[in-house]
């Protein structure tokens, strides 16, 4: 590794970029992955049979350009989110990932600021530096909290050109009330910030939770990020999307490549939006094994974060990394976030979680946390 860093030193490599290294959780073969929180339940049968014959369609025309606009496309993602969106308000790309690139390849780079609050999605920073835009880590409380108050006091000190506000946040799974939102928003008023709102895990939310696709209406600095790899299963895929004033949509096409969507991609999005009553019903069952996960992590003395997104967080391990090898030695892989004393697992299936609960019981009572 040392040899290999070496040699990429040797490059004229921009200065900003050395000494990184790249994003990326282990990917290892084991049978149960509970670490990258997808969606572990796959695409159902008749979903996967409907983009089989959408892809069939779509390769008949591959040797012409695919619809650089998406049209239809965004038409079914705007019918999908509601709130009286329409195609306008709406872009896509690969994956949320190269939404949130876009975003900052139009609003941030050189001399410009964007403002994340750690611990949070570790793709931020790394987005920054590839546009050459400065990262500022903003602070949360001691429980990973983020008020109202506290947020939009950073951005008024700290005046960064974008923000980035991760709600359920990752790895914390934890929601942001909108008066956060809103807070951030107006702090931003005096330096016409661009506020992200990264909603990934949306979909898996408890009831009632409101979107702050509720607050565009009159915010043209306001963007809510979305996905279809989690909800929709569909990580492999690509395909990430936003919902934004007009005007915001024309500003990513300035920095688009051109037919960045390929047709392949259109069609599977569009075949698995046709059919999302069978990829939601697949969420539903997500949702009760995450509460599961907290209800029995809870039982065991453990400390895990209210989540609203399609993993759990949790605290109170005298040795994360020892108990995350002896779950990885089970045949069970889960996220070790670099963060003291916790772990972040992905609700899967109910029999994914009945090992992972039953291999962590066993690992805890040898360590004598839990009676034999």
């Amino acid at each position: 590794m040392n040899d290999q860093l070496e040699r990429l030193n040797r490059l004229p490599l921009r200065t900003n970029l050395r000494g990184l290294t790249p994003y990326g959780a282990p990917q290892l073969d084991v049978p149960i992955l509970l670490n990258v929180n997808e969606n572990t339940h796959g695409v159902p049968a008749d979903v996967r049979a409907a983009i089989s014959v959408a892809v069939t369609e779509a390769a008949a025309g591959l040797n012409r350009y695919p619809d650089r606009e998406f049209t239809e496309l965004r038409e079914a993602l705007a019918e999908y989110l509601g709130h009286g969106l329409d195609a306008t308000n709406i872009w896509a790309a690969n994956g949320s990932n190269e939404v949130l690139q876009q975003i900052l390849q139009a609003f941030g780079g050189p001399g410009r600021t964007a403002l994340g609050f750690p611990p949070t999605y570790s793709m931020y920073p790394l987005l920054a530096s590839g546009t050459d835009t400065g990262y500022i880590v903003g602070q949360r409380a001691d429980d990973y909290g983020l008020s109202a108050e506290s947020a939009a006091l950073q951005v008024k000190e700290l005046q960064p050109n974008i923000v980035f506000l991760c709600s359920p946040n990752n790895p914390t799974g934890t929601g942001l009330g909108l008066d956060v939102v809103e807070a951030v928003y107006e702090a931003g008023e005096a330096g016409q910030t661009i506020v992200i709102v990264d909603e990934a895990y949306h979909e898996f939310a408890h009831d009632g939770t409101p979107s702050a696709l509720t607050l565009l209406p009159g915010r043209e600095r306001l963007i809510v990020s979305r996905t279809m790899s989690k909800a929709f299963a569909l990580a492999g895929a690509r395909l990430g999307y936003m919902a934004a004033a007009p005007e915001v949509t024309d500003a990513l096409r300035l920095v688009r490549l051109p037919y960045h969507l390929s047709a392949i991609t259109q069609a599977t999005a569009l075949a698995a939006l046709q059919h999302r009553t069978a990829l939601m019903a697949d969420v539903e069952d997500i949702k009760e094994q995450r509460d599961r996960i907290v209800s029995e992590l809870t039982r065991m003395g453990l400390k895990p974060a209210a989540s609203d997104s399609n993993y759990v967080f949790f605290g109170g391990l005298d040795s994360p990394h020892d108990v995350w090898q002896r779950l990885l030695d089970d045949g069970v892989l889960i996220r070790d976030v670099g963060i003291p004393g916790h772990l972040r697992v992905t609700a899967g299936t109910e029999t994914e979680t009945t090992a992972f609960l039953t291999s962590l019981e066993r690992i805890l009572a040898s360590q004598a946390r839990l009676p034999a």
